[in-house]
């Protein structure tokens, strides 16, 4: 048996668990978690060392256990430019800010409030905070005058995370290749709960009682299923629409029902050609 789960349940605790629960009885329990890697500050070294091979993988430790990472260059800098764009948005604000209380100072007025430093220290520390930038962004609250700095190091440990997975495992004979597939598995059936879980009204909610916890999870389960069967027919016709795009395509069909004086009637809204293509896709009959 293998655990797979995703970032929320991964905690040195629960490391411990699974790892006693792994040793006990005589089963054996693998697991492969991924890792929130930038919440672990003693991973910034060992990001630093890590040697990728031509598939873009590496492996350490972390936690007595294997420590698999997958790199991705092309997130790796998505994740890196977006950051930038928001620490350039944040120094023109503040730009802006220097230079009407620079024009105060020599005397030229300008339209609205007059400006102070502490004024602007405080709308920028806002900014800055609203924007998740505290730890790049740094207002100094002890100068006399309205100033930041931009912490250039901690961009570049940033960086060193950009663009990686990381996954911890305890399964001795899965190649790094192997347990990132595995996880990955995972993540396809986390896109699948996600396509559905609006559609049918679910969402992750708080149980208390055993009998509403199975009954959640048997309603994933069946929006899961439905998900897959959805796909593997579409995919089966050679059809172009993912679960997602036929979900809502079909959607906008409509039932009504009418009331004219004491005579009631029923009936669905026009279907459309590219509707009708994909009831015949998945096999289903048209609404009547």
């Amino acid at each position: 048996v293998i655990l797979v789960a995703d970032r929320g349940l991964l905690s040195l605790d629960n490391i411990h668990h699974l790892t006693d629960m792994a040793n006990q009885g005589g089963r054996k329990l693998e697991f492969i978690l991924a890792v929130p890697a930038r919440r672990y500050g003693e991973l910034t070294g060992t990001f630093r060392e890590l040697s990728f091979d031509e598939e873009g993988l590496a492996e350490a430790q972390f936690a007595d256990h294997r420590l698999i990472v997958a790199y991705d260059p092309l997130r790796a800098a998505e994740q890196s430019d977006k950051r930038r764009a928001r620490i350039a948005e944040l120094e023109a604000m503040a730009e802006k800010m220097v230079t009407k209380l620079d024009a105060q100072d020599d005397g030229k007025t300008a339209q609205g409030r007059r400006a102070s430093d502490r004024g602007a220290y405080s709308r920028f520390t806002r900014a800055v905070a609203e924007a998740e930038m505290l730890r790049f962004v740094k207002p100094d609250l002890t100068a006399d005058r309205f100033s930041w700095s931009i912490d250039e190091d901690a961009i570049a440990d940033a960086q060193l995370f950009d663009g990686k997975l990381a996954l911890i495992t305890n399964a001795p004979d899965l190649t790094p290749n192997e347990a990132v597939q595995r996880y990955r598995s995972l993540a396809d059936i986390e896109r699948g709960f996600r396509v559905l879980k609006s559609d049918i009204e679910i969402a992750p909610v708080h149980h208390r009682l055993p009998d509403r916890i199975r009954a959640h999870a048997l309603i994933c389960f069946m929006a899961l299923t439905l998900y897959r069967v959805m796909r593997m027919r579409l995919k089966a016709q050679k059809h172009s629409a993912s679960p997602r795009t036929a979900l809502d395509l079909l959607a906008r069909i409509q039932k009504h029902t009418a009331h004219i004086g004491d005579r009631t009637f029923n009936g669905t809204s026009k279907t459309t050609q590219e509707q009708l293509d994909l009831f015949e896709a998945m096999g289903l009959k048209k609404p009547a």
